[in-house]
């Protein structure tokens, strides 16, 4: 941060997760993913990078939990490249 004060994120687990004793590395980076992106730190190309997922795939997870997705101008523009390079449009 700017002024030298700590970045403070919530992270707010599902249910299963929490009853799951095998929580690996990958469930962290997914959840910090979230709720960096939830909490408007970062976009949504780079949450689904941290989390290694496709961006679809982030979307639908997202989606899942009742999470909006905040989508700028830049990111539609992203999606339409990632859309054209596969020959889906």
């Amino acid at each position: 941060m700017v002024d030298g004060s700590p970045m403070q994120i919530t992270l707010n687990l599902p249910d299963r997760l929490s009853q799951v004793g095998n929580f690996d590395q990958n469930d962290w980076l997914r959840e910090i993913a979230i709720a960096l992106f939830e909490q408007e730190q970062i976009s949504l190309s780079r949450a689904s990078k941290i989390s290694s997922m496709g961006i679809m795939e982030f979307q639908k997870l997202l989606s899942d939990r009742g999470i909006c997705i905040h989508y700028d101008m830049e990111e539609f523009e992203q999606d339409i490249q990632h859309l054209q390079s596969r020959s889906w449009l």
